[in-house]
């Protein structure tokens, strides 16, 4: 048909009469609020926002199921980000209510070990502490400190509060501390001079929680008499002075400190000797002081007053709790590693929620292109537009927020419990800010790509029912599911590895016997000795053994160090040993197996001078037929009788180092009792009956053998706790974002699926039409992940000297895992459209 020149094409006609009829009716029909809150025409700026709230929420009340759907993601990313930093703020808090805490340093040392690799200790050698303070100017104060464990300390004072006072007793941990600890460490003072209260060498310093427990005040306790009960220092001591208790997350919880020049003179010998190691030396350096300047200053100063290797460093004190773990020597992470493990597990999230918002958006665009194409029509800007969908994801994420308050309101005893820490939920500041500004950066993320996506249709194809997709927006869209889909593998993946690790930390032959083995301490005895005790416990029926030691089975050692002297010792050479001091019986209730010679005997007379060594200290020894020979143990010659097989001590981070065990019946702090299975209830009663009776007044307080094995592993089982939880709700998260592209995809193929099926496709064929896409795109998520996992789990694998193999079978089942999770997902959505009648697909719109 010819057209005259000027004259507008029959579809531009087409189009003008479609918009003239659509804007009649609008006028029409519609009423003036509405206009506006279309944004059609000019309006005030202070009307803007209400309307834009009033329309938020008519959108959000008109789809229901929409707004579930993205209130349950959401609200699930927000309440476990709130979760997570709740755990994060209180491990970054620990060790941090120092004023100081800037300048407070404790010193380390770095040792090599007989097979090449190098340890790292915290303890020093006695004199450390002041020689430093002498001898290098950018100390301002130093101390030393000697933790000597949990004992009874009770109240000795006849004038004490109220009747009976001079009977109170309880648990307290005493340690030795220097004359200017408290000018190093921020401990409030209730009473006393802080200056000088460790002056007095028979005066002691308590806790309030320990004032309270004595003598039921905090007032009025100076000059009283404690009486500590502990082996080594047991006496009376008057008090000088009451100091607030350290905060809950302190790893320090002291109680009781004595002055160290007790220990000096007590010790007076080890004090004097620069190959010792039994203190920890605290440094408080002088403002302006450069860390690491005054590391290489210090380097070798201990060893160059001993001939020793090594070199010394400083940590600062308040990054020994996150930072905890070297190797060979250098920093290798330690608790920070699971800090920054969560903090971005968090992050992702929020992240995939985001990405369920933007895919359920978009799914439900072609439910909302013509509502865009009117306004459009009338006059509404992009920008226009684009403030209303923002304001709808906005006022969608802070309805999550509340939501996902009482999300973790429900949750935060559970989580607790998992964390093992008391984490309020206190509405402060802090909590307010971070829970405002993560909701308000989720809803302008999550809002974005759905804002730029509807707010760009072009209104002329809109109005013809014309939807169609750039590259770009297929790509953007699919390249989210591939996102989310790949942190749910990864997860997936950490939470196998990590099970498999934990397994194997449970089932792996230690080298000893942990079950059915209790402890504890044997303080406080007011009747008889040690022996008689051991004597009547080992009568108790179901009592399999009793031996007594002196520290335990996970790394609380008697003695250690390099000064162990043999013959064919290199010269300057220094291998580190750990030791434990024991009575008889104690290696055969523990189950250890003897390589060659004998445990400590009493049919071979007295075992004063005998001592035990571990394969690995005999390998670093280089000895050929140890049994027999003499060797020098911190100035005491010994002769060897007995090489145990290597055994696991402290933790599977750490490879076996060189052991070794005195006999000894004095000064052994734990008794060990090894119970016969079956009759375990009624042996309990009895040993608790035996303790009260030679332990008068004290409440019988155990541990089991195998609940200290599984301390050791507390922040890797919560780990392997959080991990699973984290994961199933990453993976429904994702699935909520997979049910709405596959709805998408469902509604934008409705024509093609309504024709497959006239021609002839069936169900299934329609089924599988719809799922091969999405299948496709886990798949490359797949492909993404399982490298991504193998490397982090390397990384994570690492930290253990006994670790498991990844293996391909983790991948295996991490892969059918997620394509099983996809297929349900999606069925709904690929049924429905299968089952669809093809002509309602081909009716006109």
């Amino acid at each position: 048909m010819l057209k005259l020149p000027g004259e507008p094409d029959s579809e531009q006609l087409k189009a003008d009469s479609l918009k003239r009829v659509l804007f009649c009716k609008y006028l029409i029909y519609s009423k003036m609020e509405t206009w506006h809150r279309l944004g059609g025409l000019d309006q005030n700026y202070r009307d803007m926002i209400p309307n834009f709230i009033k329309s938020s929420w008519r959108s959000l009340v008109k789809d229901r199921r929409f707004t579930l759907l993205n209130l349950i993601g959401l609200a699930s990313g927000l309440a476990c980000a709130l979760l997570i930093d709740l755990w994060v703020s209180d491990e970054r808090s620990v060790d941090r209510f120092n004023a100081n805490d800037s300048r407070l340093y404790e010193v380390m040392r770095n040792a090599p070990n007989g097979d090449g690799t190098v340890s790292t200790w915290n303890v020093m050698p006695g004199l450390l502490a002041a020689s430093m303070a002498s001898n290098f100017p950018e100390v301002e104060y130093a101390a030393a400190s000697r933790n000597e464990g949990t004992a009874i300390v009770s109240c000795n004072d006849s004038t004490g509060s109220g009747a009976g006072a001079s009977d109170k007793h309880t648990r307290a941990r005493m340690s030795l501390v220097g004359r200017d600890f408290f000018k190093i460490f921020s401990y409030r003072f209730l009473e006393g001079d802080r200056a000088g209260a460790l002056s007095d060498p028979s005066a002691a310093v308590i806790s309030d929680k320990l004032a309270l427990q004595l003598f039921n005040s905090t007032k009025g306790v100076m000059g009283k008499r404690i009486e500590w009960g502990g082996e080594g220092y047991k006496g009376s001591y008057k008090v000088a002075g009451v100091f607030e208790a350290p905060p809950a997350n302190a790893t320090d919880q002291i109680e009781l400190l004595l002055p160290y020049a007790i220990y000096e003179k007590k010790e007076a010998e080890d004090v004097a000797n620069w190959g010792s190691n039994g203190v920890v030396t605290y440094l408080l350096l002088k403002e302006g002081t450069d860390t690491r300047h005054f590391n290489a200053k210090i380097r070798d100063y201990a060893s160059s007053h001993q001939k020793w290797e090594g070199d010394i460093f400083l940590q600062r004190f308040s990054d020994r709790y996150l930072y905890n773990r070297y190797e060979n020597g250098k920093q290798a992470g330690g608790r920070i590693t699971y800090v920054r493990l969560f903090s971005i597990i968090a992050i992702f999230i929020l992240v995939i929620a985001c990405i369920n918002f933007m895919n359920l958006s978009t799914a439900r665009a072609s439910g909302r292109m013509k509502e865009v194409g009117i306004r459009k029509v009338i006059g509404a800007r992009r920008s226009s537009l684009i403030l209303q969908f923002m304001g709808e994801s906005v006022l969608m994420a802070f309805l999550s927020l509340l939501l996902a308050l009482v999300l973790v309101s429900v949750f935060l005893p559970v989580f607790r419990g998992i964390t093992g820490k008391e984490l309020p939920l206190v509405l402060n500041s802090r909590l307010i800010l971070t829970a405002g500004s993560l909701t308000l950066v989720t809803g302008l993320i999550a809002g974005s790509y759905p804002a730029l996506y509807l707010s760009g249709f072009r209104p002329v194809a809109v109005l013809k029912g014309r939807l169609a997709s750039s590259l770009g927006e297929t790509l953007v869209r699919k390249g989210l599911v591939v996102f989310q889909f790949t942190v749910s593998v990864v997860l997936i993946i950490t939470v196998l590895i990590v099970y498999r690790q934990m397994d194997l930390i449970q089932t792996t032959n230690l080298g000893y016997n942990r079950d059915h083995i209790l402890h504890f301490t044997t303080e406080g005895k007011q009747a008889g000795g040690d022996e008689a005790f051991l004597t009547e416990v080992r009568n108790i029926p179901g009592v399999a053994g009793a031996s007594t030691m002196d520290g335990d089975m996970t790394g609380s050692y008697s003695q250690g160090g390099g000064g162990i002297d043999w013959k064919g010792k290199y010269p300057g050479e220094d291998v580190e040993f750990e030791g434990l001091d024991m009575d008889y019986g104690m290696i055969e209730l523990l189950g250890m197996r003897m390589k060659e010679g004998r445990p400590f005997s009493r049919a071979f007379g007295s075992d004063t001078a005998s001592v035990i060594f571990n394969e690995a200290a005999i390998t670093a020894m280089r000895l050929k037929d140890p049994v027999g020979q003499v060797v020098t143990v911190w100035r005491h010659k010994m002769r060897i009788i007995g090489v145990v097989r290597d055994f696991h001590y402290e933790s599977m981070y750490k490879q076996i180092t060189p052991f070794f065990f005195r006999f000894t019946q004095k000064d052994n702090n734990y008794v060990y009792v090894k119970l016969k299975s079956g009759r375990e209830r009624e042996t309990m009663a009895s040993l608790e009956a035996a303790y009260k009776q030679f332990h008068q007044g004290l409440a019988f307080e155990y541990r089991f053998l195998d609940d200290d094995y599984q301390a050791l592993y507390l922040s890797e089982q919560r780990v392997s706790i959080l991990s699973r939880y984290f994961a199933g709700i990453a993976i429904l998260i994702s699935c909520l974002g997979l049910f709405g592209l596959a709805a998408f995809t469902a509604q934008k193929r409705k024509k093609e699926i309504g024709i497959r099926k006239v021609v002839g496709a069936s169900a299934p064929d329609v089924v599988v039409l719809l799922s091969r896409d999405l299948l496709q795109l886990v798949l490359v998520s797949m492909l993404i992940a399982f490298p991504l996992a193998a490397w982090a789990m390397h990384q994570w694998l690492k930290g253990f000297a006994y670790r498991v193999e990844i293996g391909s079978l983790v991948f295996v089942i991490a892969g059918a895992s997620i394509i099983v999770i996809t297929l349900v997902t999606i069925s709904f959505q690929a049924i429905k459209a299968a089952m669809a009648n093809p002509v309602d697909s081909l009716r006109a719109e």
